[in-house]
């Protein structure tokens, strides 16, 4: 426990005093995040938040991690790396989405291949246990890359994204340690030490954002953290195996990973990349309801909260069952939101329209009054 509580305060205290050095230097070169018609913010707010993110929980995992697991510790530090300088090029030059994409795989390469990072059992999920080596691979591929991505999607409102890496760290963490497994617990503490440490300098009104440094780090790490979640939560001879491992790990990351895969699934039948932007997320959509930045974030962490308490609480119902509840709940909650938010549209619409007409009314008028005003004079 101390080890614990010492990484996460050397994480926390090494971003919370990074972050006001990268805000100045970020003002100094300019390297600003610029409104536009997609983004929310209006104002330029300096980026490379994610620096001060990696450099805290990268020198407090590195002084934690116990001895004799530093072979399997340094392929995870190698891979976070990779987007670490995947992220940083894309925040201060941008990136194209090919690039981004090729150096994420080059990143799950790394953990699948050299890590131990792979599942190779689907834990009874739609009534499949084992699966082929090969498709163990693509299906861990695809995790990882989803996983990552998720939380550089969600970064779309100020403490969104840092919040739910608190949160999703935080379980994870906990229940490593429970189960004495130091390495993943020191991982998953010393990130919250840092989101932490960034959020203060997020939460709205913000004065930096994370950018793609540090979403795809903390999206990441994540991915790390809930593979092996579910390997070791689905053992029946672990210290505290956990029914329905494999829809529970989903619940902890369930705003982040349906968003992303819900968008992505838009996208592609609409024939559009995955990757391209738009604002078709929940947080815009709550946004277009008129809702501030720090309700979103609220209402986003306590939906997600919902959904892990629910995972955990019926976790008898079986994983597939169970999955199919949580994808139903998600569902319905989105359409709701959404049918409230195109009913809002409609009214400023229909208010704009008749404000239009009203004034060419009012032009119309003026022109009549000024004619008769110039007749009169002849």
């Amino acid at each position: 426990m101390d080890k614990i509580l010492l990484c996460s305060g050397l994480s926390f205290i090494i971003t919370f005093f990074a972050i006001p050095v990268i805000i100045q230097v970020a003002k100094d070169k300019k390297l600003f995040d610029k409104p536009d018609e997609r983004k929310v913010h209006k104002a330029v707010i300096p980026t490379l938040g994610g620096l001060g993110i990696f450099a805290g929980f990268i020198i407090a995992t590195l002084l934690g991690v116990p001895k004799g697991t530093i072979s399997e510790i340094q392929y995870f530090v190698a891979a976070s790396i990779v987007v670490f300088f995947l992220g940083l090029k894309d925040d201060i030059l941008i990136l194209s989405a090919t690039k981004k994409f090729a150096g994420q795989i080059v990143a799950a390469g790394i953990l699948i291949t050299f890590g131990g990072v792979i599942i190779n059992n689907m834990h009874g999920f739609l009534g499949v246990y084992g699966i082929p080596h090969v498709a163990s691979i693509v299906l861990t591929f695809l995790t990882i890359i989803v996983v990552t991505n998720s939380f550089n999607l969600i970064d779309g409102v100020d403490g969104l994204a840092g919040s739910l890496g608190i949160l999703t760290s935080f379980i994870f963490g906990a229940y490593f340690f429970y189960i004495n497994q130091f390495t993943y617990s020191i991982m998953a503490f010393s990130l919250t030490g840092s989101l932490i440490g960034f959020i203060i300098y997020n939460f709205s009104p913000a004065r930096i954002f994370m950018g793609d440094t540090g979403s795809l780090l903390v999206g990441l790490i994540n991915s790390i953290l809930v593979i092996k979640f579910i390997n070791i939560a689905s053992d029946s001879n672990s210290l505290m195996p956990v029914e329905s491992a494999t829809t529970i790990g989903f619940a902890i990351l369930m705003l982040p990973l349906f968003d992303t895969l819900r968008v992505f699934g838009l996208r592609i039948l609409n024939r559009r990349s995955p990757f391209s932007p738009d604002r078709n997320h929940i947080h815009h959509f709550l946004l277009d309801l008129g809702l501030s930045h720090r309700a979103t974030t609220l209402i986003c962490l306590s939906s997600n909260l919902f959904f892990i308490a629910i995972a955990f609480f019926l976790r008898t119902l079986g994983t597939s069952i169970l999955m199919g509840l949580l994808f139903s709940i998600a569902i319905l909650l989105t359409v709701f939101v959404y049918m409230l938010r195109e009913r809002k549209l409609k009214k400023l619409s229909a208010i704009n329209n008749n404000q239009s007409f009203e004034h060419e009314i009012l032009k119309t008028q003026k022109s009549f009054r000024l004619i008769s005003e110039m007749a009169e004079a002849e």
